[in-house]
């Protein structure tokens, strides 16, 4: 991040989580000019200080008055503290970048990967003293549809099958945490600590553990659905998902079937990913080397690989792929910079 005079105002919200510090990461590292940063938490965590780029900075207290000549509001910090204080900041005239589901399917709310829909979000710009939200789909709406996207310009997908293998940073950093202590644990044929997730973690893998509707999905595999729709705007493609936590530190994994009005074959599809804005192919059959979590972790790029066609379908009218991102960095934390980014185009 490089400190400019004409710049904006940035505030992060929830610096002190691990999206929070992914934030900070992420905008160094995509040299993120800015004028003034107001790092902000939870009153247990005012007072702590944070070195970035060669300051010290105080971390402070969340209130009503955080956003005074803020440009910029980065939230990640839970859906409850974005319900009561993201409509504060845009009272303030700040542009939020939200990370929770809170206002994700709220109409009038854009919910934008820069890859894919950045015109759901053209009408709003910094500087015109007027603020406004906008929403950061979740982490595995983002990773499927980087990869999901390209194919459906191309030949319009009409039904998506998502299986996710979701890592233990959804959950936060005490999620990875108890993972890492929970794995000594087991190592050391102690029993486990099951304090974030009511069951053995590592070793293990089970239902992702949002709270189960009533139509017997969960939260996550709804908002999967809900949010691709929003996103290609189509209220009409189908779209089902089953949502599984495994023991992985910060990559989410995803298979995804999909069927299309249009055909497409295997090789056209790797030529249209290879060419796709943030997407890498993987897919190397004579080595049996496809997209890992590892190699994804602390990566800017979404992994593709195992495309070939759906034998189940008749024709080139279905694809099977297997994806892999960084679930704090694009995700979370890269996503919303880059939302950022194009408010200063």
């Amino acid at each position: 991040m490089s400190l400019t005079e004409n710049a904006p105002s940035i505030a992060i919200v929830g610096v002190t989580g691990a999206v929070g510090q992914e934030f900070l990461s992420v905008l160094s590292d995509r040299n993120f000019p800015y004028r003034s940063l107001k790092l902000l938490a939870s009153k247990r965590s005012a007072g702590k200080e944070i070195t970035y780029e060669d300051k010290t900075y105080v971390v402070e207290e969340l209130t009503d008055q955080s956003f005074k000549d803020v440009d910029i509001a980065l939230f990640s910090a839970g859906g409850s503290i974005s319900k009561k204080f993201g409509p504060v900041a845009v009272e303030d005239g700040a542009i939020v970048v939200d990370n929770s589901s809170a206002f994700r399917m709220d109409e009038g709310v854009p919910l934008v990967v820069p890859e894919v829909n950045p015109e759901a979000m053209e009408h709003i710009k910094i500087g015109s003293g007027k603020g406004a939200l906008i929403a950061n789909p979740n982490c595995s709406t983002i990773i499927c549809l980087m990869a999901a996207t390209p194919l459906h310009r191309h030949a319009k997908v009409k039904r998506m099958v998502v299986s996710t293998y979701q890592a233990a940073s959804g959950a936060g950093a005490a999620a990875m945490e108890e993972l890492e202590l929970q794995t000594r644990e087991v190592l050391e044929g102690k029993e486990p600590t099951c304090k974030i997730f009511r069951q053995q973690y590592a070793f293990n893998l089970f239902s992702h553990n949002a709270p189960v509707l009533s139509n017997g999905y969960n939260e996550e595999e709804m908002k999967l659905v809900k949010e691709t729709r929003k996103i290609w705007n189509d209220k009409d493609v189908k779209v089902t998902a089953t949502c599984i936590r495994v023991p992985v530190m910060r990559a989410h994994a995803e298979s995804v079937n999909l069927q299309f009005e249009n055909p497409l074959d295997e090789d056209k599809a790797r030529d249209i990913l290879k060419n796709a804005p943030g997407v890498v192919v993987i897919d190397d059959r004579a080595d049996n080397h496809f997209p890992t979590p590892l190699e994804v972790s602390n990566k800017d790029a979404v992994a593709v690989g195992r495309i070939r066609r759906d034998v189940s379908q008749d024709g080139d009218y279905g694809l099977d792929i297997f994806v892999c991102g960084d679930q704090i960095r694009k995700g979370a934390a890269l996503n919303a910079v880059q939302i950022a980014e194009m408010l200063l185009k």
